[in-house]
């Protein structure tokens, strides 16, 4: 097995000033190339504990990709670590060195003499192209490791990994055939509720069962080798069958894309009314490109469940559009929402223990549960159930 890990660099990666979404992205690109990351590790910018860090994992690592540090600033290190660690001097390249001073040339601008140091690479390292970017890469080979040093800017590291790392990696090594990943996403079910039911079923060998709780759904993950899949589909129809009506999905799509083109597909237009969610809904469909006829956002106000009701009737008529979702405001821990189709409108109250979860994650379930009433409703599934440990006190249909 190949052992692939990553190391990011960076003080405000190392103390959560920024997130290392480079990361996540790496381990997804790796794992759908058959080259799943064996660890990853964060260090600051301090040049002995790069060094450090860089002498020890070549001696553990078969690749190790390296993130951030190739800046013009003094707190740019990873190209002077390399070299102290491979024992070698920094070497000026001449060709990089002039493509920097074109490309600020060709903005009108002159190139400041920190930049020069992002055209240095350790003696005897191999250069990679950079071509959205002003910092060259490099991939040197120390102890039994192939190191590849790449920005932190996501733009530029990506396009890096995808045209300079990958190809190198696949002529080098005989990569295995990438591991399956089953993924369902449920909502309106506990975390510990669903392995209670699923953790006693007998599990393929080699085949490992992940969850992951991220407010407000669950995510469940069967991983495994290839040659394990029809054993892992098995196995997987009994999770389906434990989740039931609380899948909401299964892949990767997302919920508002899902949305989106099903929507599209039924030639459906949708208007959208906010309260409480404060425009998320509306964001979060828009993203997905979904076939929106109107939305607006209006303050809290008190307004029963038949009003809200009338409501969606009135907002789908006057904006013309085939279906309307009003998510209503918060009053003494309920909250409202209202969908209204061509088949029928349908209304439900709940109930929120405030205290329980920040503003943000209420915000974040009460989106869900509005899109999981139109996902319903569009799936032929009845709309006002299917919420789980979400507290419905009142239900509505006109």
């Amino acid at each position: 097995m190949i052992r692939v890990e990553m190391l990011a660099t960076g003080d405000e990666v190392l103390h959560g000033q920024i997130v290392d979404t480079n990361a996540a992205w790496l381990a997804g690109v790796l794992f759908e190339n058959g080259l799943p990351m064996t660890s990853r590790q964060t260090v600051g910018d301090n040049i002995d504990e790069l060094v450090r860090v860089l002498t020890e994992r070549s001696k553990v690592a078969d690749v190790l990709i390296v993130n951030g540090g190739l800046g013009p600033t003094s707190d740019d290190l990873s190209a002077l670590a390399a070299a102290r660690a491979a024992g070698v001097e920094l070497v000026m390249q001449e060709e990089w060195l002039a493509k920097m001073e074109a490309f600020f040339a060709g903005r009108g601008r002159s190139m400041a003499a920190s930049n020069r140091k992002q055209a240095e690479i350790p003696a005897g390292a191999e250069m990679l192209d950079n071509p959205v970017g002003t910092a060259c890469g490099f991939a040197l080979q120390l102890n039994r490791c192939w190191i590849f040093f790449t920005p932190g800017v996501p733009s530029e590291y990506k396009v890096m990994v995808e045209q300079q790392i990958l190809p190198r990696l696949k002529a080098r090594f005989r990569l295995p055939e990438p591991p399956v990943c089953l993924r369902m996403t449920t909502f309106g079910r506990g975390e510990s509720d669903l392995a209670a039911e699923i953790e006693p079923l007998p599990i393929p060998d080699g085949v490992v069962m992940g969850y992951r709780a991220s407010m407000p759904i669950i995510e469940l993950k069967l991983n495994g080798p290839a040659s394990k899949l029809p054993e892992m589909e098995q196995f997987w129809q009994q999770v389906r069958e434990i989740a039931g009506e609380s899948t909401i999905f299964e892949g990767t799509e997302g919920l508002p894309a899902q949305l989106s083109r099903r929507l599209k597909e039924k030639g459906l237009t949708l208007a959208v009314s906010e309260q409480f969610t404060a425009g998320l809904l509306q964001w979060q469909l828009a993203s997905e490109e979904a076939p929106l006829a109107a939305g607006n956002v209006l303050p809290t106000r008190e307004e029963s469940l038949r009003t809200l009701l009338d409501r969606s009737k009135q907002l789908a008529a006057e904006s013309g559009a085939s279906l309307a979702l009003i998510v209503g405001g918060l009053q003494q821990e309920q909250l409202g929402f209202a969908l209204s189709t061509p088949e029928g409108s349908w209304a439900q109250g709940v109930k929120f223990n405030v205290n329980r979860h920040g503003l943000k994650s209420r915000q974040e379930v009460v989106a869900m549960m509005a899109l999981n009433m139109l996902r319903r409703w569009l799936n032929g599934m009845e709309v006002s159930t299917g919420h789980g440990w979400i507290d419905v006190v009142e239900t509505l249909k006109g």
